[in-house]
């Protein structure tokens, strides 16, 4: 969740990561929805940040070979920001306690529903693969996206494998995500007849949804080159442009 830019903020510490041993672990990151009940997450140094007006929000910094986690979070309770369970935005008040954490009592499944939404900055204590218990937190300064060509190759209905500069990012995304395409139509194979929707570099134009995606690329057995609006510290995309080489 976003915050207004502009905020004078002064970091109060930084918030470590748990070391390895022990029955309970905390992490800290972008959780994205990776399956029924089931959440993936990176870790992320998170420090806790204060501003003239009081908390501001945690700065998240990406941790040196951090490994992604997959956790089961059906039996966790769930801590928002929100002064309500069902609300999407804070509409201008936030419920946290003195470290910043969401403290609405809220169940597992409205963390799912959330997750349908996108990306949700959380801190997670979880136990053999299990969450224990899951806070949402606001975010000081939420990462800026950047566009890219390469290739990307289905993981799930909601991620991706994206190649691009000699290096591949997971990424997620939503029912938010755009999705421009060179066909005809929306629900056409990748790159299917004729590019009438090309403009002149060869890059969609058709404006399609985030479930067209999720239905072509269930039909590609290899990866297809695309140019993508993403961030990769947040790792997930908000527009995806098929591209069609010879426009």
């Amino acid at each position: 969740m976003r915050l207004l830019a502009g905020a004078a903020i002064l970091a109060l510490g930084s918030v470590a990561l748990p070391a390895e041993a022990g029955a309970t672990k905390v992490v800290y990151g972008y959780a994205w929805a990776d399956g029924k009940g089931l959440l993936r997450i990176a870790p992320k140094s998170a420090t806790f940040v204060k501003g003239q007006g009081g908390f501001v929000g945690y700065r998240l910094t990406s941790v040196s070979g951090a490994k992604e986690v997959r956790i089961d979070y059906t039996k966790a309770p769930f801590g928002r920001v929100t002064v309500a369970c069902d609300l999407k935005e804070t509409e201008g008040r936030i419920a946290v306690d003195g470290k910043g954490l969401g403290r609405t009592a809220c169940k597992p499944g409205h963390l799912a529903a959330e997750l349908q939404r996108g990306v949700k900055p959380l801190r997670i204590e979880y136990r053999s693969g299990k969450a224990v218990k899951i806070n949402e937190f606001l975010v000081s300064d939420w990462p800026n996206a950047r566009t890219g060509r390469g290739t990307i190759k289905r993981v799930n209905d909601s991620t991706v494998l994206f190649a691009t500069g000699g290096r591949t990012l997971k990424l997620g995304y939503s029912y938010s995500t755009a999705l421009y395409r060179v066909t005809a139509r929306c629900r056409d194979g990748w790159l299917a007849g004729d590019p009438v929707n090309a403009d002149r570099n060869g890059l969609g134009k058709k404006s399609c949804s985030a479930a067209d995606l999720t239905r072509v690329l269930k039909s590609q057995k290899h990866p297809v080159l695309v140019q993508l609006r993403y961030s990769p510290d947040v790792g997930g995309i908000d527009e995806v442009w098929e591209i069609y080489g010879d426009a």
